[in-house]
């Protein structure tokens, strides 16, 4: 089992910059498949961004270029950089993690563990 805490979420305005965080409560956190998903209100999760142990990575493709996502293993910590934020982008932010193997994005909000969320609101 892992918990984790996502933290960052704030209003800007569009064209901003944002960097949220999640903390995972777990000494094999190395060991996890971290991802970032989002839900807009009266949409469905979707997968934003993963990370596999690796470090390889993947990105929505109506997100690459502006959205980048990061692992520190030592901190037990996954980043998301949102970059030229767009009103679009408003959101509840989860993180997301499963044991050892990665799946594709579009399994993301199907992910065993996730995080209480992040609310990210971008105002034109």
């Amino acid at each position: 089992q892992v918990q984790l805490m996502e933290s960052g979420g704030r209003s800007v305005q569009a064209g901003g910059s944002l960097k949220l965080s999640c903390v995972a409560s777990t000494r094999v956190y190395e060991n996890y498949c971290m991802a970032c998903l989002r839900q807009a209100t009266g949409k469905e999760r979707e997968g934003v961004a993963v990370i596999g142990r690796d470090g390889v990575v993947e990105v929505a493709d109506s997100l690459k270029g502006r959205f980048t996502i990061t692992r520190d293993n030592a901190k037990s910590t996954l980043y998301l950089q949102m970059n030229s934020l767009e009103p679009e982008d408003t959101a509840e932010y989860y993180c997301a993690a499963r044991w050892y193997t990665c799946q594709e994005l579009s399994a993301v909000p199907r992910f065993p563990y996730r995080g209480q969320g992040t609310q990210v609101t971008v105002s034109s």
